[in-house]
């Protein structure tokens, strides 16, 4: 074959194969969803969430993400509905928080496990757009003075206990400024222990936290008091969804969260499921 046919044969394939793609970009017409992402899932026409094994309340209630309830639970599917995805769509993994975060390939396409954004981890992830920033909440034993306060003037007289190189204890000096010294520990674990056997009236920690603690480690024999207000961005946790590092679907996810935000439906969903779950905002 001379070198001209070959050229020849050459360019008519190629103008065939660019009338097959136009053919069924057409086919797709208008109504795709955002950006085309199911092209960009790691299973097409679904879009496959992570959470925790297991997942607690309130992020996820029952340890059952599928049902939608909880915060987490209800925010994946109001981002996946502003995607294009039914719920019947979604299909939910499990993965650990550290495994979730680490380098290399994932077999899921969003994880929500209240993934606070560093510049360490975004080496190794791609973040979304923020969806709730945490609070710092007191934590009380049932039956004291402290677990019936209803606002943060009434924890004026408390001991409060916070965790050592945490913004705690910046934000208890802020906030509710007890007459007595706070008692600053070592780790979590102290601080709580220091509560069950009475040496502190309360403890001051991160929201996530205060539901462990409330629920795990008391066993029901405490209460969160209620959130306190951030003093300032640098002393909040920004929870976001973790994606694939270079994942093609963060800016369709950073444009439905935008939506929801604009909406106030993140505002309404962590009203109902956090405020509910016992941690109102104190004033």
């Amino acid at each position: 074959m001379s070198r001209l046919n070959r050229i020849l044969k050459g360019t008519a394939a190629i103008a065939a194969a660019t009338l097959l793609l136009t053919g069924c970009a057409a086919e797709g017409g208008a109504g795709d969803t955002v950006s085309d992402a199911t092209a960009k899932t790691v299973t097409a026409g679904k879009l496959t969430i992570a959470t925790g094994e297991p997942a607690y309340a309130p992020w996820v209630l029952n340890d059952s993400p599928e049902k939608g309830e909880g915060f987490e639970a209800a925010v994946a599917y109001a981002v996946a509905a502003e995607m294009g995805y039914k719920a019947e769509d979604v299909v939910w993994v499990r993965d650990t928080f550290e495994g979730s975060i680490a380098p290399g390939p994932k077999d899921w396409d969003l994880n929500l496990q209240q993934f606070s954004v560093t510049d360490e981890r975004k080496k190794a992830v791609d973040f979304s757009t923020p969806y709730y920033t945490s609070t710092q909440a007191v934590v009380a034993a049932s039956g004291t003075k402290a677990a019936t306060a209803k606002n943060v003037a009434e924890l004026k007289d408390a001991v409060i206990g916070v965790t050592s190189g945490t913004t705690s204890l910046t934000v208890a000096k802020e906030l509710i400024n007890p007459t007595s010294e706070i008692q600053v520990f070592n780790n979590a674990d102290d601080n709580v222990a220091a509560l069950k056997a009475g040496n502190i009236d309360a403890l001051v920690i991160d929201l996530p936290t205060a539901f462990f603690v409330r629920d795990v480690q008391l066993e029901g024999a405490g209460v969160i008091v209620g959130q306190l207000a951030t003093v300032d961005d640098a002393t909040a946790d920004h929870f976001s969804f973790v994606l694939p590092k270079g994942s093609a679907l963060t800016a369709d996810v950073d444009a439905a969260l935008e939506k929801l935000r604009a909406s106030g439906k993140l505002d309404e969903l962590a009203k109902k499921w956090l405020a509910d779950q016992g941690a109102p905002v104190l004033q």
